[in-house]
């Protein structure tokens, strides 16, 4: 094992030359007497060179890609797949529903294994997998072989989508990381978005097997680059710099430990805590509130892949592939959305150097103007779409500002859940990926039912109705949230320290390390 990790470090670009080098530097310890980043610690992530982060964020998004590339591509390709394997188109569509099931069951899976054995191994593992089940997914004789095989595809592709973020944050600082995030997010639309337009294609000149094979070529062209992925968690890195030193015999440090060789850290408390405190905070007014918009907002998104084809296809006559290219709006409407992203970045930058001092719900104001244009653009959506004489482009407009509003209410929301929680933000998270990825998952089930009985305007006007009532949630929040915070149990605010359940000593001393990050990224923004 020792071996493979070696080779598989050597395309990692590691900062440092040679063992040489290694000896020469004395190594640098806390107060503890433990090992330590020192200042400008060229191992420390977060001191690597900005091309080197921005390439090992490229290709964390290059992971994401495959991951939400998958999750609807199939769903262009129905008509074929339900010929071919005797099904029902409504059966066929489970194909996306099983996917987005197993986006419920891996981050709670991989989240804990990944701070516990690093970010890396767990990038190799289930990409490995995901490409292995993926060739099951092409080659099945039959429609329970590909439900199996599309539900641990789901499962381990959910990997790169709860890993690539812990990615993030290891490599920037509090300021850097709002646009490495907001490019992460946008991956997280523009993917599923261009997905059915390939399969549409496919379907007119070859069948549904196609898809997997263009999701197969995908993963082949990812495999190389991931696999020059460093190991990032710093707990991590500095366990293996202390393997180094123990190695090297420098004189005075031959039983030098790291921080994490020395705490009772044990992967079982680590799932203990990961399978019942996202629960628990669930429950909390501010994370049921964004849980149940999110939730709704993600059934959107993947309601969106019958949506389209039943205005373009269906009420228009298009065929299969030019039916689906209206959804490459809502990729575009995405770009927009990252770019007011970008922007306000920027601005809180600026108002952070004027002296401003933030509070976790200025992350709220992009959620407000989401929230606004989300119904006001569903409405426009609904009721263009439901005439055949009004021009295509119109409801194409409007999926782009759909696409657009949708982007700004999940990257401030995240952004809000985060500042929240702090050192819980892992598990407010979790739970709210698991409680959008269900109802992502069980709207392609009704999604065709509820727009031949109401038509598209009205199914747009009920999905734009429910809207409504959603979007006083971050104007509510953006008044009252603090005083919801002091009386949260989970969320620490100035005036109390969070309840927090028995935990080792590891667990306390990586919350304590948490909570100082959080609270900096806060004062930062």
């Amino acid at each position: 094992m020792d071996r493979l990790e070696r080779m598989l470090s050597r395309p990692t670009a590691r900062p440092y030359r040679s063992k040489d080098l290694e000896a020469s530097d004395t190594p640098y310890l806390n107060d503890d007497g433990l090992l330590d980043f020192g200042p400008d610690d060229v191992e420390n992530p977060k001191n690597w060179s900005m091309a080197r982060r921005w390439y090992i964020t490229i290709v964390a998004v290059l992971l994401v890609v495959n991951a939400t590339f998958a999750s609807s591509s199939p769903s262009g390709a129905l008509d074929s797949l339900a010929t071919e394997l005797h099904v029902s188109v409504e059966a066929a569509g489970l194909v996306v529903t099983l996917f987005l099931l197993g986006y419920c069951a891996g981050p709670l899976l991989w989240a804990p294994l990944s701070e516990f054995y690093g970010r890396r191994w767990i990038f190799y593992i289930t990409f490995i997998l995901y490409i292995a089940f993926n060739f099951l997914c092409a080659f099945t004789p039959n429609f329970t072989g590909l439900m199996f095989g599309r539900f641990l595809t789901g499962t381990f592709a959910s990997s790169s989508l709860s890993n690539a973020p812990g990615v993030l944050a290891d490599i920037w600082g509090p300021v850097e990381r709002g646009n490495a995030m907001a490019l992460f997010s946008m991956m997280t639309f523009i993917g599923p978005a261009l997905g059915p337009v390939i399969a549409g294609f496919l379907e007119l000149k070859e069948n549904w097997r196609w898809v997997f094979y263009v999701l197969l070529w995908l993963a082949g062209l990812t495999l190389i680059p991931m696999f020059t992925i460093p190991e990032t968690l710093p707990a991590i890195v500095l366990r293996n710099k202390a393997r180094r030193i123990r190695a090297l015999k420098i004189p005075g440090y031959e039983d030098v430990k790291a921080p994490v060789e020395v705490t009772d850290r044990r992967l079982s408390k680590m799932y203990a805590v990961a399978l019942t405190r996202p629960w628990k905070i669930l429950i909390d007014p501010i994370s049921l509130a964004t849980a149940v918009y999110l939730s709704v907002v993600y059934a959107l998104l993947y309601m969106l892949f019958t949506i389209y084809p039943i205005v373009f296809q269906q009420k228009r006559g298009w065929n299969s592939g030019v039916g689906e290219l209206p959804l490459i709006g809502t990729a575009i409407g995405a770009v927009i959305g990252g770019a007011i992203v970008f922007a306000n970045s920027k601005r809180d930058v600026k108002k952070a150097v004027a002296g401003h001092k933030a509070v976790p719900e200025d992350r709220l104001i992009i959620a407000m103007i989401g929230g606004v244009l989300f119904p006001v653009t569903m409405f426009w959506f609904a009721w263009t779409g439901q005439y055949n004489s009004i021009h295509w482009i119109v409801p194409t407009i409007a999926g782009v500002f759909l696409a657009t509003s949708i982007l700004l209410i999940f990257v401030a929301y995240l952004n809000y859940l985060t500042d929240t929680y702090l050192m819980f933000a892992a598990s407010a998270l979790a739970a709210n990926t698991v409680a959008r990825s269900a109802a992502g998952a069980a709207s392609p089930l009704f999604t065709q039912y509820m727009f031949d009985a109401l038509g598209v305007g009205g199914g747009g006007s009920l999905i734009a109705g429910v809207a409504c009532l959603l979007a006083p949630i971050p104007f509510i929040f953006y008044r009252y949230g603090g005083p919801i915070r002091e009386r949260s149990k989970f969320a620490p605010t100035p005036s109390k320290e969070p309840v927090q359940e028995p935990a080792s000593a590891s667990e306390q001393e990586e919350s304590e390390k948490v909570e100082t990050d959080a609270e900096a990224e806060t004062s930062d923004q």
